[in-house]
């Protein structure tokens, strides 16, 4: 009987990467679209050494660290109101209920630049703030500049918040809280223990995200003789003329300033997610350590 013939070797399979020509060319539109932008930019009429010269003048400066101390300062107004608010809101109690539905609805639906312009003309309709034995004294006094920034924006974040609150509250199983009772908890000690620690993963996002809008919205706070970011930097613009320049310097500490909380706020929203994520996302050096020892792509066999 012959012998079989002997099977063929079976050769490796190679797999081609598919070609992304769309990629190519997106990309190239954008670059060009951009170096289009910048040229346009260097043509135009401003005179970029006044930018660098400006960055960091003591008055620009000052007007930053204003515009951080109002806005770390209103946002921790808006959190205390609106974690007191949320608790109100889900309250069985239909007074507090009631008040908490009525305090977000007027607050939300008036825009904050007439609410600042309220509180620093409060001394219009109340000349005198009297607290009968504890306290006494003339409204202009009491509002500065500095404080009805502070109600405008803490009073109207408070009521943002509450909703964010609420609704992370609201995602925690209710037979976590059945739980707890059972076990013999206390409503505020289920509410502290229990039910927010695990509100706070989906509390910490748009709370982030409130305060960097915070950061931009204070801009308003100029209305109120409040000397911010943009204030001091049209102030500086109505007195040299190089209003635009000015403008430009704004923008670049703003996008500093909101690019800084934007980092801690990853860091954050990477804490809470301990508990939900099998691995955490690559933070930002991690992401800059493999791109920097990554010579060349592997080859697919």
């Amino acid at each position: 009987m012959a012998a079989a013939p002997a099977a063929a070797p079976y050769e490796p399979i190679r797999a081609i990467p598919v070609r992304h020509y769309g990629r190519w060319i997106s990309a190239v539109i954008v670059v060009a679209l951009l170096a289009a932008l910048a040229y346009g930019f260097s043509q135009g009429d401003i005179i970029w050494g006044t930018v660098g010269d400006k960055l960091f003048d003591k008055t620009i400066v000052q007007g930053a660290w204003h515009t951080i101390l109002i806005s770390v300062c209103a946002m921790l107004m808006g959190v205390v109101l609106g974690l007191v608010l949320a608790v109100m809101r889900l309250s069985n109690n239909p007074v507090t209920s009631s008040v908490a539905w009525l305090y977000i609805w007027f607050f939300r639906g008036t825009p904050v630049y007439v609410q600042l312009l309220m509180w620093f003309n409060l001394s219009l309709i109340f000349p005198v703030i009297n607290l009968m034995p504890l306290y006494k004294n003339n409204t202009v006094a009491i509002m500065t500049p500095f404080v009805a920034a502070l109600l405008g924006l803490g009073l109207n974040e408070g009521a943002y918040m509450a909703e964010i609150v609420r609704a992370g509250i609201q995602s925690v199983d209710l037979g976590q809280t059945e739980a707890a009772h059972a076990l013999g908890m206390t409503g505020s000690r289920t509410m502290r223990r229990i039910v927010m620690p695990q509100a706070m993963r989906l509390i910490v996002p748009p709370t982030g995200n409130e305060f960097i809008n915070m950061l931009k919205t204070s801009s308003l706070v100029s209305v109120v003789q409040y000397t911010e970011l943009l204030r001091a930097a049209s102030n500086i613009g109505s007195d040299t003329t190089a209003i635009m320049e000015m403008y430009f310097v704004a923008c670049i500490w703003y996008l500093a300033i909101t690019s800084v909380f934007s980092v801690g706020q990853y860091y954050m929203e990477r804490y809470y997610a301990r508990g939900s994520q099998r691995s955490l996302p690559p933070t930002p050096w991690q992401k800059v350590r493999a791109n920097l020892t990554t010579v060349r792509r592997p080859k697919v066999a």
